[in-house]
C-alpha cells in the first residue's frame, strides 16, 4: 500500500532524529475522504542527509531541497523544509534557506495545501487554519494572496481548479487578488498552462471552473478564442440554449471526471470558428465552414500551448468531423464503414452526444451511428484487402496516382459486399480499367 511505504520513509527519518511529515495534497485529500494518488514528504533532513539514509535517490531539485526516494518500487518526493527568497520570474525563488516546518508551510499556496500530517503520531499539523477551511469549503491563500500569486502566477488558475474540483468557494480577498492580477498569467510557460488546463478539463465540474475563469478575467488571457464566442447568436430551433459561449459551457458541463484530454479539448474547441464564420442567410444564422476552419484554429491554440502532435492530430479530427455523423444515415455502405472505422470514432461520437444534449437534445444521428458501430463487427468494417498495388503491377500496370483510385474502388465494392474474393477483385479491375499499357489513365469507379 502506498501510504504504508510512505510511512516507512517517514519512520526512518524520524528514527534518525529528523522531523518528517506528509505534506500538502495527500493530507488534504485524506481529510476529504479521497485516496491520495501520491505522498509527498517534508523533512528537516537536508538532501545530503536524505541521500545517506536511502539506497536509491534522484536529485530532481537539489537547489530547492527536493529529492526523489525510490522505495519498494514507488517514487516519493522528499523535500527539505525551506523558506524561499525573492521570486524573480513569477515561479522560482532567487534563493532558498532550509528552515522549519512553520516557515515551510508559510510559503505554500493555499491553506488547504499547507497541512502536514505525522503518520507515526497520527496527528495533523495545521499552522494556517487549513482544516477549518476544508470544513468550510474555502480556497484561501496562505497569508497575503497578492504575494502568493506574485511568487507563482499559475496559482490563480490552481485556485479556480481546486474550487471547482471540490465544490468550494474562493475566499473574497483571494478572489479579488486573482481579478487584480489576471494579466500576470501571460508570464506562465505554455506547458504549465496546458497542464493546468488539462487537469481542469478532466476533473469534472468543468463548467464551474470556466465560469470562474471568465469572471476573474483569466479566461480572456488564456483562451481569448473562447470568450470571443460571447454574443455569437445561433438559430433557436437548433440551439434554444443561447449563444455559442453558453452552448460551449453547457457542453463542458457534460464532461465527466476522468474523460480523455483529447475529448475534453474537442468539446472545448468544436465551435471555436463560429464567431469567425457567422452569417445570416435567408433570416437564419449560418456558420459555413466552421468545422474545417475550427480544426485549423484549434491546432493554433494547441500549438500555442505546446501540446503534443498526437493530441493536436486527434483534436483536429474531432473538431473537423463533429457534424459529419449527421449525414451517416444517407452514406453509401462503404462510406459509412470508413467513417465508423476511423481512429478516434468513439471520442467523436461522445462529442456528438455532448453537443446534442447541450442544444436541441436530438440524439437521432448519434444513436444511428452507435447502433451501426455495435451491429457491424470489426472484420466487416475493416476487412483484409483483397488486392494490393503489387497485384496491379503483376497485371501489367505501372505504379502511379491511379493506383490509389483503383484500390479505393475495389475496397468500396468490397465494403458494399459486391466483391468478396481476390479473384473477383482481379476480374473487377480487368473489366473496369485499362491494364494493357502503362501508365493507366482509368479513374475511380463511382
Amino acid at each position: 500500500m502506498l501510504r504504508t511505504r510512505a510511512t516507512q520513509i517517514v519512520r526512518r527519518l524520524q528514527d534518525c532524529g529528523y522531523e518528517a511529515v506528509f505534506a500538502g495534497g495527500c493530507v488534504r485529500d485524506r481529510l476529504l475522504g479521497i485516496e491520495p494518488k501520491d505522498y509527498d514528504i517534508a523533512t528537516s533532513a537536508t538532501p545530503d542527509e536524505v541521500d545517506a539514509l536511502f539506497e536509491r535517490t534522484i536529485a530532481v531539485g537539489r537547489k530547492f531541497g527536493i529529492q526523489i526516494v525510490q522505495f519498494e518500487g514507488d517514487d516519493f518526493e522528499v523535500a527539505t523544509f525551506r523558506k524561499d527568497g525573492p521570486y524573480i520570474d513569477g515561479r522560482h525563488p532567487e534563493s532558498v534557506e532550509f528552515t522549519s516546518s512553520v516557515e515551510d508551510s508559510a510559503r505554500r499556496d493555499f491553506t488547504i495545501n499547507a497541512l502536514f500530517e505525522d503518520p507515526i503520531a497520527d496527528a495533523v499539523i495545521d499552522h494556517h487554519h487549513g482544516r477549518a477551511d476544508l470544513e468550510a469549503g474555502l480556497i484561501r491563500a496562505v497569508g497575503d494572496p497578492e504575494a502568493r500569486f506574485a511568487e507563482d502566477r499559475l496559482r490563480m488558475i490552481r485556485a479556480v481548479r481546486f474550487a471547482a474540483r471540490f465544490g468550494f468557494t474562493i475566499d473574497p480577498p483571494t478572489l479579488a487578488a486573482i481579478r487584480d492580477n489576471a494579466g500576470g498569467i501571460d508570464d506562465v510557460s505554455p506547458e504549465r498552462l496546458a497542464d493546468e488546463l488539462t487537469k481542469i478539463l478532466t476533473q469534472g465540474n468543468v463548467r464551474t471552473a470556466f465560469s470562474a475563469m471568465d469572471e476573474t478575467g483569466l479566461l480572456e488571457r488564456l483562451l481569448p478564442e473562447i470568450t470571443a464566442m460571447k454574443g455569437t447568436e445561433q438559430s433557436a430551433d437548433h440551439h434554444p440554449e443561447g449563444d455559442v459561449f453558453v452552448h460551449t459551457l453547457l457542453c463542458l458541463h457534460q464532461l465527466q471526471a476522468g474523460c480523455t484530454p483529447t475529448l475534453a479539448l474537442g468539446v472545448l474547441f468544436h465551435d471555436i470558428a463560429k464567431p469567425n464564420t457567422a452569417e445570416i442567410r435567408d433570416g437564419k444564422h449560418t456558420f459555413y465552414g466552421h468545422t474545417n476552419i475550427g480544426a485549423d484554429m484549434a491546432e493554433v491554440v494547441c500549438r500555442r500551448l505546446r501540446m503534443s502532435n498526437a493530441t493536436i492530430e486527434r483534436v483536429r479530427f474531432l473538431v473537423d468531423q463533429h457534424l459529419r455523423h449527421t449525414a451517416a444515415a444517407d452514406m453509401k455502405t462503404s462510406t459509412l464503414k470508413r467513417f465508423l472505422r476511423q481512429d478516434g470514432i468513439d471520442e467523436l461520437l461522445d462529442l456528438t452526444r455532448i453537443d446534442a444534449l447541450s442544444s436541441s437534445g436530438d440524439l437521432t444521428h448519434y444513436e444511428f451511428c452507435r447502433a451501426k458501430l455495435e451491429e457491424l463487427p470489426e472484420e466487416v468494417v475493416r476487412p483484409p484487402r483483397l488486392i494490393t498495388g503489387r497485384d496491379l503491377i503483376e497485371m501489367g500496370m505501372e505504379p502511379g496516382p491511379t493506383f490509389k483510385n483503383i484500390l479505393l474502388a475495389v475496397e468500396d465494392a468490397q465494403l458494399e459486399g459486391r466483391l468478396t474474393t481476390r479473384d473477383e477483385a482481379l476480374a473487377y479491375v480487368r473489366e473496369n480499367y485499362d491494364t494493357s499499357s502503362a501508365p493507366s489513365t482509368a479513374t475511380r469507379d463511382t
